[in-house]
């Protein structure tokens, strides 16, 4: 791995919960300090994290783009992936919702017809639901464990929109008159498919930017529609 690399993986190491010194960085990554800084200030001028004169931070979004940064330099899969957090992918998925208007509940877990699911993060914006599952794949995805992927998430999808209303659900979309419930699967790195059966499987740098052009496109997109008797 390139020198950049080994310091990104350091960074990723040490920076999930808390700051990390510069020195620690430094050792783990191998460095000597003149070069452990210049790239620090890089990364710094490119707002990927907050440097002090001994430590830096990084906050869950930036630790998900230096991820992927470190994967474009030739950095192992799933060395990365087991760096990450499954609350990361699902924070930064919360917080793309949120800033275009979606209500988010996350790890949403229900009953319908004897069986058990649970869906990683659930949007709900009027007439929308999107149902998406965060997966941390470690490797080059085939087409035929990406179907599995798909299809299972469309049963979730499908399953929670046939279980409503729930009285142990507080999904506000149980008010609305017409209802969308649409499948997604979210990933670390880019593959093969950006859609698969007409579910799309977005990236986890791509997710602001989908969300945002989502309403140009569900028509085109699979989802469950389901009318609720709103009328008391």
């Amino acid at each position: 791995m390139s020198v950049e690399c080994n310091l990104l993986i350091s960074l990723l190491k040490f920076t999930k919960e808390k700051p990390v010194l510069v020195e620690d960085v430094k050792t783990t990554a191998r460095l000597p300090l003149e070069v452990c800084w210049q790239l620090l200030q890089k990364m710094q001028k490119e707002n990927l994290i907050y440097l002090t004169s001994e430590s830096v931070e990084i906050d869950s979004a930036n630790r998900l783009k230096i991820a992927v940064k470190a994967a474009t330099l030739g950095a192992d899969i799933q060395t990365i992936s087991n760096l990450l957090g499954w609350q990361e992918f699902e924070e930064m998925t919360a917080i793309a919702l949120k800033s275009n208007g979606y209500t988010v509940h996350n790890n949403l877990r229900f009953k319908h017809a004897g069986r058990r699911y649970e869906v990683d993060v659930v949007g709900c914006r009027k007439p929308l639901v999107i149902c998406i599952d965060c997966k941390r794949w470690q490797h080059a995805i085939a087409a035929s464990a990406l179907r599995k992927i798909v299809e299972e998430q469309t049963e979730r999808t499908q399953a929670l929109a046939d279980s409503l209303p729930n009285p142990k659900l507080e999904l506000e979309c149980t008010k609305w008159d017409n209802v969308k419930f649409m499948p997604a699967v979210l990933s670390l790195m880019p593959g093969a498919y950006k859609f698969y059966y007409e579910v799309p499987v977005v990236t986890v740098l791509q997710i602001q930017d989908f969300i945002c052009q989502l309403p140009l496109h569900v028509e085109s997109l699979k989802c469950f529609p389901k009318r609720f008797n709103t009328l008391s």
